[in-house]
């Protein structure tokens, strides 16, 4: 018997700066929990890593929040009674799950937030519940979020679109649409 259908519920959200992107962050972290798997997806320089920063921020987890490209992996423990966020990247991983095997990102999901930048294709297999995000930069003229930027007279270097989609049970009845706020 196939299981039923459980609608993913997505939200658009415009982002104007880093600052803006770290707030959605700290919004975001809000709706976290333990065990939740988050999959950064986007160009370089996109703002994945920002985003995690106000993650780890409103998390309240120790330690700065930087890249992991170099060591793939980092454990930021929490500094209050939240979880520990995980903060890998993928980028340079070629494989799926197998390739991250050594991470043990299995045995730490249970209590932790793991954050996956460059996880699209490699780590699905952790959980059928999982939290997509993309970040893209709004380029190129003719562009309506960048038109509308310039009307606006904001920089448009640093516009983004962020796309959040939930997959699975756990995301079936989470208001998404309030990170837009």
């Amino acid at each position: 018997m196939e299981a039923p259908h459980i609608p993913a519920p997505s939200v658009r959200i415009t982002v104007n700066s880093p600052e803006q992107m770290g707030e959605l962050g700290l919004r975001l972290a809000k709706i976290l929990r333990a065990g939740d798997l988050v999959m950064l997806n986007g160009e370089l320089g996109a703002g994945k890593t920002t985003l995690t920063r106000g993650l780890g921020a409103g998390l309240g987890v120790r330690g700065a929040v930087t890249s992991p490209t170099f060591v793939i992996a980092r454990v930021h423990p929490s500094l209050g009674d939240g979880p520990p966020l995980v903060h890998v990247d993928a980028y340079r991983l070629g494989g799926g799950l197998d390739e991250m095997e050594d991470l043990d990102l299995d045995v730490s999901l249970p209590e932790s937030v793991i954050v996956v930048e460059w996880g699209e294709g490699k780590v699905e297999e952790l959980t059928d519940d999982r939290l997509h995000v993309v970040i893209h930069r709004e380029e190129g003229l003719g562009s309506p979020l960048l038109e509308r930027s310039r009307e606006l007279g904001e920089a448009t270097s640093d516009v983004r679109t962020v796309t959040l989609t939930g997959l699975g049970a756990r995301w079936a009845g989470v208001d998404l649409e309030s990170l837009a706020a």
